[in-house]
């Protein structure tokens, strides 16, 4: 994307949301105004900043990004349909997976009604799954969607999960003073956090649906 493209996208965004500088626009994505204007200045526009603006004031990505396409979802799409981002961050049912790029690499479709059944639509996520812990329920390169409006632990559920630069996916048991990290694959030990290790665990979400290629 070009520092012109930069511009339109800027220019775009005082149009139609009412947005009339850059300190605006940062206090709007609860940035730094640094921020902005490193991406004036580098021509670009991250990602998570189309993902921000477009769950807050329900506007198309597509045209949001590149000007292309309604400015909104056509009335009839957006009654029954809402899009879903899918992060570029992968969650290990292994070890641990260190890529936890949280940038936007597409959008996917979910019928509303079965959303709001499942959580808060607004707070979901779509990531991979890499690593085979959670063999057989969930397999290596499943597409797992995350509610983070779900992070109270509730026994038996399965959690994303970060620690420190980690990112996992487990089932997780709350013991006194400890948790315990727990894989569906026998092959796989539990993992004990306790003490200080509590401080740098992250509850990201509760996984609410599996996708699965044949």
């Amino acid at each position: 994307m070009s520092r012109s493209a930069f511009d339109q996208f800027f220019q775009r965004i005082k149009e139609t949301i009412g947005i009339h500088s850059q300190t605006e626009l940062a206090a709007v994505l609860q940035v730094n105004r640094s921020a902005i204007t490193q991406a004036k200045q580098r021509g670009t526009v991250p990602e998570s900043w189309i993902f921000k603006l477009t769950r807050a004031f329900d506007l198309a990505p597509e045209w949001l990004e590149t000007g292309h396409g309604e400015k909104r979802e056509e009335p009839d799409f957006a009654l029954h349909f809402r899009r879903i981002p899918k992060v570029r961050a992968r969650l290990s049912a292994g070890g641990g997976s260190f890529e936890i790029n949280g940038d936007v690499e597409g959008y996917y479709a979910f019928r509303r009604e079965w959303l709001q059944k499942k959580g808060n639509p607004k707070q979901m996520v779509l990531m991979d799954v890499v690593g085979d812990s959670m063999e057989p329920a969930i397999q290596e390169h499943d597409t797992v969607l995350i509610d983070q409006s779900q992070q109270e632990l509730m026994a038996g559920r399965i959690y994303a999960l970060g620690i420190e630069d980690t990112v996992m996916i487990k089932r997780i048991e709350k013991h006194p003073g400890k948790l315990v990290l727990i894989s569906s694959n026998p092959n796989y030990s539990p993992i004990f956090i306790q003490g200080e290790e509590l401080e740098t665990v992250r509850i990201i979400g509760a996984l609410v649906w599996i996708g699965r290629e044949l």
